[in-house]
This record gives structure tokens, C-alpha cells and sequence, in this order.
């Protein structure tokens, strides 16, 4: 639910391909729901978090000690969110809502479709400024090796209740369609948890001095 495809173009095959995705939600179609106001509150969410990372840019940018890497990882979350928050803006008055497209019927919380009782055809979705969906379009499998375990792993029901992952022998793994958004967003992470000790390990520079550190030389009494 929130994540709708039409069609799958092959670059290698079995392993890497190219999609056209409609997301309503956050990653792998998660929701906080399918009516105008749980997709508000996503995109408020999603600006707010844009703030409050810009402004830990500027922080940085301001202190000559920040690792430079912090900075660069940082900035790649705050691109991939802006990235993202940017479709879901705009991309409704760019591109008008097709009543054919079945991403674009309102859904019920069960995954069904919402029928407009005076034509019969399915409701259209809430559209307009922030209530764009985001477009995904890069997705690489491969095989998950028989003397592996099987993962199962599903979002609670009240983000939507998708499945995450359904890992068995032989099945295609890390499904997960994503954009350049995405990968930037993943990459920056990534980095904070690789290199989080140096990035935040306390900057003994900034640590006060201790007496036997203290350059200036004891006065001197002079001879009577």
C-alpha cells in the first residue's frame, strides 16, 4: 500500500532494473495513512526535518573543528530529504492527477479502493500543493542463498503495516525500489554509523589545560 509501478524495464537481467513508481509514503511505501491529512503531516514532517538539518549544517560550517566527513554526510541527508520533499511539493502541479492510473485512487486502510458513488469510477486520490507522490525508479536483486536463514519482518500496522522484508532461499532479495534521493540519504546515514566514534569523539583541543599545561613561568621574588 502507497507504492504503485507501472511496468519494469530490464538493464541486466535478473539483476538490475529500471521502474516508474509512484510513492505516496516514505520508504518501502510505508503510510501514516490515506486520506489528505496523514500526507500533510508526512510532508510537514519532512520540512521540518529539512530545517532542523540545515541548521546543523550551518553549525558545522560555523565550527572550524567539524570533520569534514560529518559535513559531507550530513549534507547528503539534507540533499536526498530536500530531494524528496521537493516531489511531493510539486509534483502535482506539474503533472496533472490521471484518473487512469490506479496510483492515483483513493485507497481504503485495507488496501481496496474507494468508489465515487455518482460515476462509479474509483475516487481519485487528495492532490495539490504537498500532497505529491515521490518517484522511485532503480531496483538491483539477487538470490538469497539456500544456507541462509528465512527473515520476515513487516512495519507495524499503524505505519501502514507493510512488509519490509521476506527473505527465503532462492527468492530475490533487496527488492527495494529506490531513487537518487534514496541513495544519498543511505549513503550520509551510513557514514554517521560507520564513522560515528570519530565524528563525535570529544576534541581534546577543547578540553581546559591543566596546571602543569600552563606555559606562563612562576613569578620570580626579588632579593631583599
Amino acid at each position: 500500500m502507497g507504492a504503485y509501478d507501472q511496468g519494469a524495464i530490464g538493464v541486466v537481467d535478473g539483476f538490475f532494473q529500471l521502474y516508474y513508481i509512484e510513492n505516496r509514503g516514505m520508504a518501502f511505501g510505508a503510510t501514516l495513512g490515506g486520506g489528505a491529512m496523514a500526507k500533510y503531516t508526512l510532508s510537514l514532517f519532512r520540512l521540518g526535518a529539512i530545517i532542523g538539518i540545515g541548521w546543523y549544517i550551518k553549525k558545522l560550517l560555523e565550527d572550524a573543528t567539524a570533520p569534514k566527513g560529518l559535513l559531507i554526510a550530513v549534507a547528503l541527508v539534507f540533499a536526498g530529504a530536500t530531494g524528496n520533499l521537493i516531489d511531493s511539493m510539486f509534483y502535482d502541479l506539474v503533472w496533472e492527477v490521471d484518473p487512469q492510473m490506479r496510483w492515483n485512487w483513493m485507497e481504503t486502510a485495507e488496501g481496496g479502493y474507494i468508489d465515487d458513488p455518482e460515476t462509479g469510477r474509483p475516487e481519485l486520490r487528495p492532490s495539490g500543493f504537498l500532497l505529491g507522490s515521490v518517484v522511485d525508479m532503480f531496483q538491483f536483486t539477487s538470490a538469497w542463498p539456500s544456507w541462509m536463514p528465512v527473515i520476515d519482518l513487516s512495519l507495524p500496522s499503524w505505519l501502514g503495516g507493510a512488509q519490509i522484508m521476506d527473505i527465503r532461499p532462492g527468492k530475490e532479495i533487496f527488492g527495494a525500489i529506490w531513487n537518487f534521493a534514496d541513495l544519498s540519504i543511505s549513503v550520509g546515514v551510513g557514514l554517521i554509523i560507520l564513522k560515528y566514534r570519530k565524528f563525535f569523539r570529544k576534541n581534546p583541543s577543547s578540553e581546559e589545560p591543566s596546571e602543569s599545561d600552563d606555559p606562563s613561568p612562576e613569578p620570580v621574588e626579588e632579593p631583599a
